[in-house]
């Protein structure tokens, strides 16, 4: 069995910005475009036999920059559902609820029906289907990385769940945007191997 890869995507204006970002289309800026084709040095000699990423074009757009080849695309790799909270920040949530905290209390339910928002426990869920999936898929390409390709608050999810924590174990990882993160074993226990890891930005604004 290989590594798990994962990558965040570049930045969008609203990353920057701190603004909360699940079902909102946005482009990657130019820093996030940089951001992802130094990727490329950070990838390069691993064999990846399968790239999943998230339908949005920020993490697909990312995909392409990073060099992966292939890249299928997969629903349940999308952000957290936000709800009410899509576009705003955590500073304007917490002037009406000053104790909020998105890994306890979730989301504000939406007011568009087909994204109402989602718990903690569903995005959970969410990530076991999505480790479900990678276990069958390293049964088919044996020893060779898979990557995935998302989104921020998702990915910590999904590693919280890979070490067996709960939803709540997420807030213990901090991704950047254009970062990779290895997950892997030793001794048969998952592991991270390597957490947020990408070039100094000052090589990264020098990348064309």
């Amino acid at each position: 069995m290989g590594e798990l890869i994962l990558i965040r995507h570049g930045e969008t204006e609203w990353s920057r910005s701190g603004q909360h970002t699940s079902y909102t289309d946005l482009p990657l800026t130019e820093l996030g475009e940089r951001q992802a084709r130094a990727l490329v040095p950070l990838l390069e000699g691993r064999q990846i036999g399968l790239t999943l990423v998230s339908p949005y074009l920020r993490a697909r757009r990312t995909a392409e920059l990073a060099g992966l080849t292939s890249p299928r695309e997969m629903p349940d790799l999308h952000e957290w559902e936000y709800g009410a909270y899509e576009g705003v920040t955590t500073v304007e949530i917490r002037r009406t609820r000053p104790d909020w905290d998105l890994w306890r209390d979730g989301v504000a339910l939406g007011s568009v029906e087909d994204h109402p928002g989602e718990s903690p426990a569903e995005v959970g869920a969410r990530a076991d289907r999505v480790l479900a999936e990678v276990r069958a898929a390293w049964s088919r390409i044996g020893d060779d990385d898979i990557a995935l390709v998302a989104h921020s608050h998702f990915l910590r999810v999904l590693t919280a769940r890979y070490l067996k924590l709960p939803v709540t174990g997420g807030e213990l990882f901090q991704l950047a945007t254009g970062a990779v993160s290895r997950l892997g074993t030793e001794h048969n226990k998952p592991v991270i191997k390597s957490l947020n890891m990408s070039l100094p930005e000052r090589l990264v604004k020098a990348i064309d």
